[in-house]
């Protein structure tokens, strides 16, 4: 290549961080009307909670495989139409489920289009993280960086909480499917704010082109911000893994159903959007990893204080809404991080590699925290993702005080 591929093509516009929020609300939507709405519906009619559980778990695997196909974004058409793409694909699955028998002779149908949309999904991922990555500026990338995850939230939050009133409030199954179909093909509107980077990466010849994917891939992870980048998001620090298991470990403190569902439903998720807020503002005051690991920290005592505090319903309620509000911090910080990592050109790849390597250590602390909730109880899953988030922090440290020491370049940009 005659010129480095992220260090060349269209300024950044630094459109509003809002647009960014729109683009990824259909990313979020799935998987809240399956967790929420689908769940309820099923459960109702009888299907076993393992079976509901099992289609969770099916919706996660390609977003941690989606690393091997998003150089398509990269090398073949327009960011846009990439994301216009995904998104009829995601809300031809949302309209699909609208038509399957909520029991279990309609799970295996169902799980077929949880595996499609997945993949629909992690395409939505590629082509609007590169649009942001294109069109942010230096100084924006932190509240770009909250709005994105404020929008996958949202989308969650749409998908489980419209998805599931919806459901409650008519008599015909298809409707919370068909509105939310609806909801994610407007979205494609907010493309009208953003301009189409120019492709520096991209040639006639389609082996070229994925070469010169791959190459770019490896110029950003061997700078030493790539290379910090990638190790924070393999190291296990604000993963927020502890969340999927308050549920689980509620009884310890003495909390109800009712409780348990308002902090970690629809109030844990409008704590966490507004952490993403401040954390995307934040970002843009302070060093990007810095910020992730002082709020990954702070998480992490968020945990020991819930662990040492009397267990009663208050102190349930307390210290899982903190922790969820410094998770949204987190998220936010971590995304920042990443756009400021990947720079442009391929940046689908790029910005899906980092994601696909920050999921591994939230399954591995999940892991870990049910083996920790066997042996130990419910501290025990809190203490032990306390210990290995400073252990993790302490890892960062003792790399990038030797990666400093290199001469290893700064930035794919600089």
């Amino acid at each position: 290549m005659a010129a480095n591929p992220a260090k060349t093509g269209n300024s950044p516009q630094s459109s509003h961080p809002i647009v960014f929020l729109v683009l990824y609300l259909p990313f979020g939507i799935f998987p809240g009307y399956l967790t929420v709405t689908l769940a309820y519906l099923f459960s109702k009619n009888g299907v076993p909670v393992a079976e509901i559980a099992g289609l969770a778990a099916v919706n996660l695997l390609p977003q941690v495989l989606k690393v091997i196909w998003a150089p398509i974004v990269d090398a073949t058409l327009s960011l846009k139409k990439w994301y216009v793409i995904a998104t009829f694909i995601v809300a031809g699955c949302l309209l699909a489920t609208g038509i399957v028998p909520t029991h279990s002779t309609g799970l295996q149908f169902l799980t077929w289009m949880t595996v499609i949309s997945s993949i629909g999904r992690t395409l939505v991922s590629a082509s609007a993280g590169s649009l942001a990555a294109h069109d942010t500026t230096g100084n924006m990338k932190g509240r770009v960086g909250g709005y994105i995850q404020a929008g996958n939230l949202g989308g969650m939050g749409i998908g489980g909480g419209v998805g599931l009133w919806l459901a409650k409030h008519t008599d015909f199954v298809w409707v919370p499917a068909a509105t939310l179909s609806l909801v994610c093909i407007l979205c494609c509107l907010g493309l009208f704010m953003l301009k189409e980077p120019v492709s520096v990466i991209r040639v006639k010849n389609i082996g070229k082109t994925l070469d010169n994917v791959l190459k770019d891939i490896w110029l950003t992870i061997k700078t030493k911000t790539g290379l910090l980048a990638l190790i924070l998001s393999l190291v296990p620090i604000g993963t927020g893994a502890a969340g999927n298991l308050f549920a689980a470990i509620a009884k310890d403190w003495r909390a109800g159903a009712d409780l348990v569902a308002l902090v970690t439903g629809i109030t844990g998720g409008i704590v966490t959007i507004a952490g993403s807020f401040l954390g995307g503002w934040l970002c843009d005051l302070m060093d990007r990893k810095g910020t992730y690991i002082l709020f990954g920290l702070l998480q992490a005592a968020s945990l020991l204080g819930m662990a040492f505090c009397p267990h009663t319903p208050v102190m349930y309620a307390i210290w899982t809404l903190l922790y969820t509000f410094i998770f949204g911090i987190v998220a936010a910080a971590y995304v920042a991080f990443v756009l400021e990592a990947i720079g442009g050109g391929a940046a689908a790849s790029k910005y899906e590699l980092y994601l696909s390597a920050g999921y591994l250590p939230t399954y591995l602390m999940v892991i870990v925290g049910g083996m920790a909730y066997t042996r130990w109880g419910g501290n025990g899953i809190l203490e032990t993702e306390a210990v290995l988030s400073v252990v993790a922090a302490l890892l960062f440290f003792g790399a990038r005080a030797i990666i400093n020491r290199t001469k290893i370049k700064e930035s794919a940009q600089g």
